[in-house]
């Protein structure tokens, strides 16, 4: 910010030397991309993220049905555990596995091991599952508002993760730019440093 506002200080500066008002310009020109540019990217990755699972939201809930099914027994081994990754943001965190049985769209009768949230897990227990449109189990669709939250999350990723690659830039282009200041000043004192204070004077 600094070197942003010395752009009009040192417009007139008979001290100020060109690579200073170019690194002045390139602050400014990082400020407006942090501030203009990466919201602006983050919102339309953020709007193009929803749309997408918007549409995948439409589709699972279109392929995937509850069914009711019955609980056999408690699958062997079984433990409590989150098989769904949507159900680690919602109150069905904890889950268990179960062997049921069910009946497929087309009335063919199944059986197999599936996971519940019920905290009711006899055998004869009533319990909903989902399955797809051949009566396997399936995960819990995606509802909306999960949906929304992975986009505004990826959103505000995007944002942070231009504006931090624009600061890196930013610095990179200074610190190229401050190597060549030196560069020329260890030319110019290579010229004028061996008849400064010394030639001639015996030392």
């Amino acid at each position: 910010m600094r070197a942003v506002l010395g752009i009009r200080r040192w417009r007139h500066n008979p001290v100020c030397r060109s690579t200073d008002r170019h690194e002045a310009w390139v602050a400014l020109l990082a400020l407006l991309v942090m501030v203009l540019a990466a919201p602006v990217l983050g919102w339309v990755c953020g709007s193009l993220t929803d749309d997408a699972l918007q549409q995948a939201v439409r589709s699972q809930h279109a392929e995937r049905r509850l069914t009711s099914a019955v609980v056999v027994r408690e699958s062997s081994g079984a433990s409590r555990f989150a098989r769904d990754p949507e159900a680690a943001v919602t109150e069905e965190s904890t889950r268990t596995s179960v062997v049921a049985g069910w009946r497929a769209p087309d009335g063919t009768a199944r059986t197999g091991t599936v996971s519940t949230t019920s905290e009711e897990t006899a055998p004869g227990t009533r319990i909903k599952i989902w399955t797809d449109e051949k009566g396997r189990p399936a995960m819990r669709p995606m509802d909306t508002s999960t949906a929304h939250t992975h986009a505004v999350l990826a959103g505000i990723g995007v944002t942070l993760l231009a504006g931090g690659l624009t600061e890196v830039a930013r610095r990179l282009v200074v610190w190229r730019m401050t190597l060549r200041r030196y560069a020329r000043l260890d030319r110019a004192w290579a010229e004028v440093g061996p008849d400064w204070g010394r030639t001639g004077t015996g030392s």
